[in-house]
């Protein structure tokens, strides 16, 4: 059985579904889910992510996001939603809100779930991309498995 940690910072679409479990066609997976809430992030580096992608709508609206503590619910619902999807695949899925800082979490997580991969299923954040400071860049020296990163599809 492959142990796989999934890092998502919004529920998984179907199509996210699909790409994440026939990953290993052969294999049976069991993913340990990570929901990463919107935290109080640079609104500006989000904001410029929105403007590089074309989606200047989206940049405007930045301000209405919850953030921080306001973000949980959304984070907890978001993980039910993920989980039960991954479930219904037949594939074995548990996870948890990252509540600290997500490198260390996942360090952990890692090491006590004894994963052999991890995935970081994300929206593109070119700026954080450029400078390799994005979750994906920074866990590869981190957590000591392979890490693979995945752009979510929006619903």
């Amino acid at each position: 059985m492959i142990r796989t940690v999934l890092m998502i910072e919004k529920p998984l679409a179907p199509v996210d579904v699909q790409l994440v479990t026939t990953l290993h066609p052969d294999e049976e997976v069991a993913y340990l889910v990570l929901m990463q809430p919107r935290g109080d992030q640079e609104r500006l580096l989000r904001a410029l992510d929105d403007v590089a992608l074309g989606e200047l709508q989206q940049a405007t609206r930045e301000e209405a996001e919850p953030e921080g503590d306001q973000a949980l619910p959304p984070a907890v619902f978001a993980l039910e939603h993920s989980l039960k999807a991954l479930r219904e695949t037949g594939a074995a899925a548990t996870g948890e809100i990252v509540e600290e800082h997500p490198l260390d979490l996942l360090k952990s997580v890692v090491a006590r779930s004894k994963a052999d991969e991890v995935l970081v299923l994300t929206a593109p954040h070119l700026v954080e991309e450029f400078f390799h400071r994005d979750w994906a860049s920074r866990a590869r020296h981190t957590v000591g498995v392979p890490v693979l990163k995945l752009y979510a599809h929006n619903d």
